[in-house]
């Protein structure tokens, strides 16, 4: 199983890449009460960690998402390289995936955000 911490960061990328506010103000919470720092969660947010395994899971992410899964082998080999089995990518898509549907909800429903707030790094 995922660390929460990372499966947080993850969400913040891939909430960032959305445009989901409600998302990105939500899971940077919680990724904070999971024990990242602010700045982890800004730089996770930006897609970085200085964490070698951590940069590795959300660049993995954020190519999922930009490229709709369209990654190859040696996307899938940086990952074990970085030392995450299979069961753990397959984790890994699993909180895209559940990020991905969490997001397009609240964006198509404008839900408002009960959260503090956070900027968001790029637009849709």
């Amino acid at each position: 199983m995922l660390p929460a911490k990372l499966g947080e960061q993850i969400a913040v990328a891939v909430a960032d890449r959305n445009a989901c506010n409600y998302c990105l103000a939500a899971h940077t919470m919680l990724g904070r009460k999971a024990g990242a720092s602010a700045e982890e969660m800004t730089e996770a947010q930006a897609g970085r960690s200085a964490d070698p395994q951590t940069a590795a899971a959300l660049t993995f992410a954020l190519k999922v998402v930009e490229n709709r899964a369209d990654v190859g082998e040696s996307d899938v080999n940086a990952l074990r390289e970085a030392g995450f089995s299979d069961e753990a990518i397959v984790e890994i898509l699993a909180h895209v995936a559940l990020n991905l549907f969490t997001n397009y909800l609240n964006v198509a429903f404008d839900v408002p955000v009960d959260f503090p707030g956070v900027k968001l790094r790029k637009a849709a």
